[in-house]
């Protein structure tokens, strides 16, 4: 858990209508079935693209280097089931620029708390942060890929069963929340800082401290027998995007929120496209592509605006704070509990780590999970983590 000091906000009414994002042709990055779609590109007041001059560094790329935040992006994941617009209407938008300005006071006034929430002060018109297929939703998986669920998609959220530390997310041993998963937004540590040199750039995430470098002077992948969770990410510049190819994945990390879900296949390509479209917005879009868990390729498109504060902060992760060692704990105490119970002729079902009376830590009787255990009839949250 990490607390950042927050401003005072000002919100001039009437004057900022919010940020609308509008398709833009230009040049596409190959993938592996099919070609991931132009940037979506960001501009003001529901206007055409702003006339922004992007930055240069003093070699001579787009400079978009800085610190910044999917705070903003506060669109679903996914669209509405028969909702065919990509962007809201006015009296829609309205209304996310009314639960924002709402979500700032809140956030103000809590900002003394022990912990809070990272809260978003711009509205986009967006309706879902995945842009292509049109319906703005992640494809249904394969029957293949199916195949793979297993109780570790959730973790220490899910109720097992919990043999071992295989059993988790690779979030929850904090090792990584993948790329897709380190980007997109959750309740705290969305920052994504953005250094540059000649060569190559390095993404730095602001939860599990992750970093990668991306070589954009053409060097090839390495073998494809060298696996990595974040892959080989290799970047070129088309005018003043930068495109990055990834491969050279495992099949261990998952593209959900913080890395939760089912886990893709070792074959996914990853396609993102960055770009500064103004001072205080780069456009952060990424296309996954993996055959073997969805029939077709999809699009997710955000923007990154500056994190409040300006730096990212420290993060210590300790493997959920001690979740796998209650959850596996449960699970211990439950086996004891079972023999106890077949001792006395009662047979019965197992319980899952999350059920009343379980315990975590093998303490019985407590809340399952989470350090401090939150009680057992506490559904979580998606996306969140208390470490």
């Amino acid at each position: 858990m990490h607390l950042r000091h927050v401003g005072t906000v000002v919100v001039a009414g009437g004057t900022f209508l919010g940020l609308l994002s509008l398709p833009l042709s230009g040049q596409q990055a190959p993938a592996p079935s099919s070609s991931a779609p132009p940037l979506v590109i960001t501009a003001y007041n529901g206007g055409p693209p702003i006339n922004y001059t992007v930055p240069r560094t003093p070699w001579g790329d787009p400079d978009f280097q800085g610190t910044w935040s999917s705070d903003d992006a506060t669109m679903p994941l996914n669209r509405a089931q028969g909702q065919t617009n990509l962007y809201l209407s006015d009296a829609e938008f309205t209304k996310r620029q009314q639960d924002i300005a709402n979500g700032v006071k809140r956030g103000e006034e809590d900002a003394t708390s022990t912990f809070r929430n990272d809260f978003a002060r711009r509205a986009f018109r967006q309706t879902s942060l995945v842009v292509d297929p049109p319906d703005g939703r992640v494809p249904a998986t394969t029957a293949e890929a199916r195949k793979r669920a297993a109780p570790r998609d959730r973790g220490t959220f899910g109720d097992g069963p919990f043999h071992s530390y295989t059993d988790f997310t690779l979030y929850d041993r904090c090792l990584t929340r993948g790329i897709v998963g380190s980007t997109l937004r959750v309740i705290y540590g969305n920052g994504n800082r953005i250094v540059q040199a000649p060569g190559m750039v390095a993404i730095s995430y602001e939860m599990i401290h992750d970093t990668r470098v991306i070589y954009t002077d053409d060097r090839p992948h390495p073998n494809s027998a060298i696996r990595q969770y974040l892959g080989s990410s290799r970047g070129r510049w088309e005018g003043d995007e930068l495109v990055i190819e990834t491969t050279n994945l495992t099949g261990e990390t998952s593209i959900g929120l913080n890395g939760n879900g089912l886990r893709h296949s070792d074959r996914m390509k990853l396609t993102e496209r960055i770009k500064r479209v103004a001072a205080d917005v780069v456009q952060y879009q990424v296309t996954v592509d993996d055959p073997v868990t969805y029939p077709r390729p999809f699009t997710i498109s955000m923007p990154l605006t500056p994190l409040d504060g300006g730096a990212l902060l420290p993060y210590d992760c300790h493997e959920g704070n001690l979740a796998i060692r209650q959850s596996l704990g449960a699970e211990r105490a439950e086996d004891a509990a079972l023999a106890a119970d077949l001792a006395k002729g009662i047979k019965r079902e197992r319980r899952g780590v999350q059920e009343s009376g379980t315990g975590g830590g093998g303490r019985r009787g407590g809340g399952a999970g989470r350090a401090g255990g939150a009680p057992a009839t506490q559904a979580p949250v998606e996306g969140d983590q208390e470490r």
